[in-house]
């Protein structure tokens, strides 16, 4: 089947000739005929299928007929993130080019004056993030009475990331008699209700079991350790033919400092998460596509829907918490029938994210045999703060030791012998007693505890009265008078001799 049999306008076919497509994905085969006949659509596919295309199209065809009026709009496509509504606004802007549709982008970061100036003039499809379009609602800016078609596209992900209170009110705005196109890739419970309360009788469409992934990707998972991540990443991406890569973190606060640290290694490197202005982020993601930046570091905010072509490679360098975010995250490689390559660096603590993944998508992760790619095992770490801690100990033991020896005179300090002499000189049944791992560790000083206190020498056995078993060393120490005192005492006893 070609696009030719869909029943699309002309003016439509030109411009999807000109991108170079010809045959439509199982999607947009299936979804586009119900879409231009009015039905209402469930789509559930998994990322990367095509599934923009499959309502952008049927809706340009149904809306060149028709004049839009000031403030009220024909069409509402509702998307979770900024990119994903500027995503499906070049769309519109590309198999459009033949149709004088108006369009507004509603979203974050930009200010609302250029906004409602657009809203003003009437647009035919209004392009929204929830909130942004709920502010401008409560201004008296736009009026939803007139919308005829409703997309709610990555309803998954609306969910995740709270939105659902704000599309339900939003859908209260709308008139009762809209087509609505509702596209998912995930069921979850929460998402199964909404469907059955926003739409009427719907055609479900699932052209691949829900989340599934995709076929030309393939997965790999390395248990490395959180202090090895960093290295292990930049070893893979010396070693291997890497084109470009998206690399997930689930912190907008590791992003920044994983792309500093790759820059600063040399490698071409961007960032993009929330807390980042709207400028900013449209300008890394064009470097990306473009070539001009290699590696793209990114929270979750780039995982979903974003159509970048030919990524070959995907590193989840943190496991993701919700199990469905990693279905899109290592959709952003393999797209469009091609092969990719997605590595999960797992450490000991994402045991049960790792298990849920697994659950979701039927099948556990391959894992990758230990190579000189991958760093010492996690189970080898619980030693390593053990080992420091007992050096540090043994630090700190010798300091005491040298202190309290510099603390005796040297006759005493030649007397005694050392704590390995005085090991050694122990009875043969005594030692046989001790388990070597207790005599290694410094705190137990078993040396000590024979001599009977600090600074005491083993043959004094007698009590000292009010000062208890610890005599300080320097009551021990013995007194010797200065020579110029002597002196002068020996004087003053010749003088009073002499008197006498």
């Amino acid at each position: 089947m070609t696009f030719d049999d869909l029943g699309l306008a002309p003016e439509i076919l030109k411009a999807v000739a000109e991108t170079g497509y010809t045959t439509p994905t199982p999607i947009q085969e299936q979804a586009i005929p119900h879409v231009l006949g009015g039905r209402d659509v469930l789509g559930i596919a998994q990322t990367g299928t095509g599934k923009t295309a499959s309502f952008t199209l049927p809706m340009i065809d149904k809306l060149s007929r028709g004049r839009a009026r000031a403030r009220m709009p024909r069409s509402l496509i509702l998307e979770p993130t900024r990119e994903l509504a500027a995503q499906v606004a070049e769309n519109f802007e590309t198999y459009g080019k033949y149709n004088k549709l108006s369009m507004a982008l509603l979203i974050g970061g930009v200010s609302f004056g250029d906004q409602e100036k657009k809203l003003d003039r009437g647009v035919d499809v209004l392009i929204a993030t929830p909130g942004r379009l709920l502010d401008h609602c409560g201004r008296g800016k736009v009026l939803l009475t007139g919308v005829q078609i409703l997309v709610i596209d990555e309803a998954d992900r609306m969910l995740d990331m709270g939105f659902i209170p704000d599309i339900e009110e939003i859908c209260k705005k709308l008139p009762f008699t809209r087509q609505t196109l509702f596209f998912s890739a995930t069921m979850p419970p929460e998402i199964q209700r909404l469907t059955d309360t926003f739409l009427h009788n719907p055609e479900r469409i699932e052209v691949a079991r829900a989340a599934s992934t995709g076929a030309g990707i393939k997965q790999v998972l390395i248990k490395t350790t959180r202090d090895g991540k960093r290295d292990l990443l930049q070893k893979i991406i010396d070693d291997e033919d890497l084109k470009n890569a998206i690399i997930f973190c689930n912190r907008k606060r590791d992003v920044s400092v994983l792309e500093r640290a790759l820059s600063k290694a040399g490698l071409s490197a961007g960032a993009i998460h929330g807390d980042l202005d709207q400028s900013t982020r449209t300008k890394t993601l064009d470097g990306f596509r473009k070539g001009n930046i290699r590696l793209l570091v990114a929270s979750d905010v780039a995982a979903r829907g974003l159509d970048i072509p030919d990524v070959s490679h995907v590193f989840n360098y943190d496991v993701p918490s919700h199990a469905e975010d990693y279905v899109h995250r290592i959709g952003r490689t393999g797209r469009a029938g091609k092969s990719g390559i997605a590595y999960t660096f797992a450490t000991r603590e994402d045991g049960k994210y790792l298990a849920a993944i697994e659950k979701l998508i039927g099948n556990p992760i391959p894992t990758q045999e230990k190579d000189a790619a991958a760093p010492a095992p996690a189970e080898a770490t619980p030693s390593e703060p053990e080992t420091a801690a007992a050096e540090d100990d043994g630090k700190k033991e010798a300091k005491r030791s040298r202190g309290r020896r510099g603390g005796r005179n040297k006759d005493k300090a030649a007397a005694e012998p050392s704590q390995e002499t005085a090991q050694q000189n122990e009875p043969a049944e005594k030692t046989e007693d001790k388990q070597p791992q207790k005599t290694a560790k410094p705190e137990e000083k078993p040396a000590r505890r024979e001599r009977g206190g600090r600074g005491r020498d083993r043959d004094d056995d007698q009590p000292v009265v009010g000062l208890g078993d610890h005599v300080p060393a320097f009551i021990l120490r013995a007194v010797k008078l200065p020579k110029k005192n002597t002196k002068e005492t020996d004087d003053e006893l010749e003088a009073e001799s002499e008197d006498a």
